[in-house]
């Protein structure tokens, strides 16, 4: 059986409208913040939506891990904190920086509008790429960059040579 012409028709490509589609996303986001701030009438505007009240710990240290020619260096940034408070340790090929970042001064939570600096113990292990010689490894300390140094063994120095072409 035959469908009608009238249903044929409506059933005819429509063109994507790409724009009314990032339209309706935007009013649908809109109204998803609305409720979260202002969902209720009754409710007040949440200053800790904005800033956060629990203290932030510090995470993981960021380093940064590469080869020189005769060395693995490794660099990591330690803002606000002195030689003292920073401990390295390699043992079997694995680097581990610790320390504490502590708090400069005792001050009241009601006096701050933001809190965001972090404070605690952190520690990190990094497995290091190449064989490396332990005894000969130096840090420098400067400007709140802490920057490891560790000579590599003959072995797993690169060795170039050039090879004739015939």
């Amino acid at each position: 059986m035959a469908k009608p012409e009238k249903e044929r028709e409506s059933r005819a490509v429509t063109p994507w409208r790409p724009f009314s589609e990032i339209a309706r996303l935007d009013r649908e986001m809109e109204s998803l913040f609305d409720q979260l701030l202002f969902g209720r009438r009754d409710r007040r505007f949440l200053p800790e939506f904005w800033w956060p009240t629990e203290r932030l710990s510090i995470g993981a240290l960021v380093v940064d891990v590469y080869e020189e020619k005769n060395e693995i260096v490794v660099k990591t940034e330690l803002p606000g904190m002195s030689r003292d408070d920073i401990q390295i340790n390699i043992t079997d090929n694995v680097l581990t920086i610790t320390g504490e970042k502590k708090e400069e001064g005792e001050v009241k939570e009601e006096d701050y509008y933001r809190r965001e600096r972090t404070y605690g113990r952190f520690s990190r292990a990094l497995e290091l790429p190449k064989a490396v010689q332990i005894e000969k490894a130096q840090a420098i300390f400067k400007n709140g960059v802490l920057e490891i140094r560790i000579p590599k063994t003959e072995e797993a120095k690169r060795k170039e040579i050039e090879v004739k072409i015939d």
